[in-house]
């Protein structure tokens, strides 16, 4: 079983910081190749967050910020080429079916080579521009263990754990009076 990344959303925030948000379920790769011998400095603001953060969708050609490894068959390997390379060829101007294709396998190929973790582990990337050159750097993010005799709704670790410092001067209390800051708010909307 082959396995690549497809766009993956938790919360929606994608549809708010990218210009357009990939649907969840879609196949992704890297999609750096859109940025390519662009100046990040003549970028909106939603186009850098892509650059920085951001896995294309290949159907929508939209954004997503994870990417989840996902199984899939020779079949699907082979639609996710067919379908980048009409995507390449329409919306990028590759010289011909053939150009297209050959870059769409370079992508699919890439992708896949990102997916070497178990399924359902999430991929994050983070990209920079130095000198010109598009940087990339991929993490994972893989489900927590399941604590032992825990129930299924209580089944992970805590999402926190404290340490001691050695060393560590104890600050100023963090006392806060919400009691106060409610009044405190009420007046200031009776005034207004």
């Amino acid at each position: 079983m082959l396995k690549f990344p497809r766009t993956i959303r938790l919360d929606p925030s994608d549809t708010f910081v990218f210009e357009g948000a990939a649907e969840p379920g879609e196949w992704a790769v890297s999609g750096a190749f859109i940025f390519w011998n662009r100046d990040p400095a003549t970028l909106g603001q939603k186009q850098r967050v892509a650059l920085r953060s951001g896995f294309l969708g290949i159907d929508s050609l939209g954004w997503s910020t994870l990417a989840i490894v996902t199984e899939a068959t020779a079949v699907d390997r082979h639609a996710m080429v067919e379908r980048l390379a009409h995507q390449l060829l329409e919306k990028f101007g590759a010289p011909d079916f053939e150009a297209a294709r050959l870059g769409a396998e370079e992508e699919v190929a890439f992708a896949a080579s990102l997916c070497d973790h178990p399924p359902q582990t999430l991929l994050a990337v983070q990209r920079s521009v130095e000198n010109g050159e598009i940087h990339e750097r991929f993490r994972t993010l893989k489900p927590r263990e399941t604590a032992p005799g825990a129930d299924g709704l209580h089944a992970h670790a805590s999402a926190f754990t404290f340490h001691e410092i050695e060393g560590d001067i104890e600050g100023p209390s963090e006392d806060v009076d919400l009691l106060g800051l409610i009044a405190t708010d009420r007046m200031s909307r009776d005034r207004t």
